[in-house]
């Protein structure tokens, strides 16, 4: 997931850092990294719970997903699902090879899957009861129970495929200083928070259809950086320091459209902002206390002053893209202060001469934890002051955004303001599940109705329409239950110099992949 998840999850800003003088010849470039990609610790698919672009770069997935979300080919040529879904056959591309020179073959794929078992992922595999390898080139998952959102979990990024013998004969090396896929660029260097470095796998010819080309990448070397800082990043696109932000914040939209020298490429937005409520830290395990706080975010003020109306307020957990975001229109969560001082009043909060709530004795003083880029900085402080206008307290503490995840484990938030960067529902089981808390699960939220409406969800369903029909269900639950406050959903857009590199007309993915990036390619 980022949350890409998860699942993406996954905000960040990505840059491409700029060209040094360079050969005519010459085809190399520079991205930075967006906020929320920053300080992943390996190139691991078995011990990843963030993924970033690079890993798109390194290793490619059974099945692509394009824009519109629908699934193609990639290093399986085509596929079969049994009518009643309990097997799925997958037949692989002849002729690809791994970085290391191996074969990439069906017996591959099933030591992979039985590896992924015991990821952090694993629900992505868990309704495969077995893989049958029945030739070289035929992978057969039989079901333990239909699974609709399979061809998904295969197309995410925490499914590449590596060559699971290089992965074990690397151990705890695997990752970093080397990582094996068969994917159109080889890892050349990682530097843990700094950057990392990819070469051109001189090899490929197995693109997917979504590639307009086939063969090896245009590029021959492209650095991915980590500048956590937004301001930071544009500048260098501005100086000419990097090529592009594979991210780039609403704030900088109208400098770039004014500067002939840069351009944007939208993707389909895939991130919500949001605030989790950690139900179980006083005063939240007080409904009414959680739901006040959610009724005095003002997302539309948000929109129009923080991201200067670019994007679209969110009013749930989910893009509004998704079918499962289209809950009981009741449950959805909209400014209410009206609302959120008598939920207060109700509770036994009084407001003091100061504006700050009072009970027996206790002032209404909470944490509001956020990390230390620009964005979420401004966006917190905002959260902030509507939180005081009820009578809230919020004190904000910042933390680096390659850390934060890490103090996150140990549950002791009350308030966050954060993001997450994915376009399936099973986001919700992710931050939201039991089994999960303190991270990814903020929210430290466990309910045993939801408990039994996310078993539903995630292994109920026979069909498409059944599942959305279960996550709707179950999102609309946890909804009802204020772990936390929705926020915003920015759009997704690349922000590039487009007099260093050249895009594709047509982005076709979900985000900035090693599908798109195989078109990309370095002006003389």
């Amino acid at each position: 997931m980022f949350m890409t998840l998860k699942k993406h999850m996954l905000a960040a800003s990505v840059s491409v850092a700029a060209l040094l003088p360079l050969s005519a010849a010459a085809q190399e470039a520079t991205f930075v990294l967006g906020t929320n990609e920053v300080g992943i610790p390996s190139y691991n698919l078995l011990t990843a719970v963030n993924t970033n672009t690079v890993y798109s770069m390194i290793y490619d997935n059974l099945v692509a997903q394009d824009s519109d979300l629908s699934f193609h080919p990639y290093l399986a040529e085509s596929w079969d699902e049994a009518p009643d879904g309990m097997s799925w056959t997958f037949h692989l591309k002849p002729g690809v090879k791994f970085h290391n020179g191996k074969a990439l073959t069906s017996a591959d794929i099933a030591k992979f899957i039985e590896m992924f078992r015991s990821t952090e992922s694993s629900y992505m595999v868990d309704a495969i009861e077995k893989v049958e390898t029945p030739d070289d080139l035929t992978v057969k998952f039989v079901m333990k129970h239909p699974d609709p959102n399979i061809l998904y979990n295969l197309a995410s990024s925490f499914m590449g495929i590596p060559d699971p013998d290089a992965v074990e004969a690397l151990g705890d090396d695997y990752g970093i200083t080397e990582a094996v896929g068969t994917g159109p660029f080889k890892l050349e260097s990682f530097t843990l928070g700094q950057e990392t470095v990819v070469v051109r796998n001189d090899d490929y010819a197995w693109g997917s259809p979504l590639s307009a080309n086939k063969g090896p990448a245009k590029l021959e070397r492209i650095t991915f950086r980590e500048i956590p800082e937004d301001s930071t990043a544009f500048l260098e696109l501005k100086s000419g320091g990097v090529d592009g932000l594979l991210s780039i914040p609403t704030d900088y939209l109208k400098d770039i459209s004014s500067d002939p020298a840069l351009s944007v490429a939208p993707i389909p937005g895939q991130e919500v902002y949001y605030m989790p409520i950690n139900v179980t830290k006083e005063p939240f395990t007080d409904i009414k206390v959680r739901e006040a706080a959610a009724y005095a975010i003002n997302q539309e003020e948000i929109l129009q002053n923080v991201f200067s109306g670019y994007g679209a307020v969110a009013n749930n957990f989910l893009i509004s893209a998704l079918p499962e975001a289209q809950i009981d229109p009741a449950v959805n969560i909209s400014f209410n202060p009206d609302k959120a001082n008598a939920l207060l009043d109700e509770a036994g909060w009084v407001k003091g001469a100061d504006g700050v709530r009072e009970k027996d004795g206790k002032k209404l003083t909470v944490s509001l934890w956020t990390q230390n880029d620009s964005v979420f900085r401004r966006l917190t402080e905002v959260v902030q002051a509507q939180l005081k206008a009820v009578g809230f307290d919020p004190q904000i503490q910042t933390f680096d955004s390659s850390t934060i995840r890490d103090q996150y484990k140990s549950g002791e938030q009350q308030l966050a303001v954060r993001s997450y960067f994915w376009n399936n529902a099973d986001i919700v089981d992710w931050f939201f599940g039991g089994d999960r808390l303190g991270y990814p699960n903020v929210s430290m939220f466990n309910d045993p109705k939801a408990e039994e409406l996310r078993t539903k969800a995630m292994t109920g369903s026979k069909t498409g329409e059944e599942r959305t029909a279960n996550f709707k269900a179950y999102h609309e639950y946890v909804t009802s239950q204020f772990p936390y406050a929705p926020i915003y959903q920015p759009p997704q857009n690349m922000a590039y110099n487009k007099e260093h590199i050249t895009m594709p007309e047509t982005l076709h993915g979900t985000s900035i992949t090693g599908v798109v990036m195989v078109d990309v390619e370095a002006k003389e």
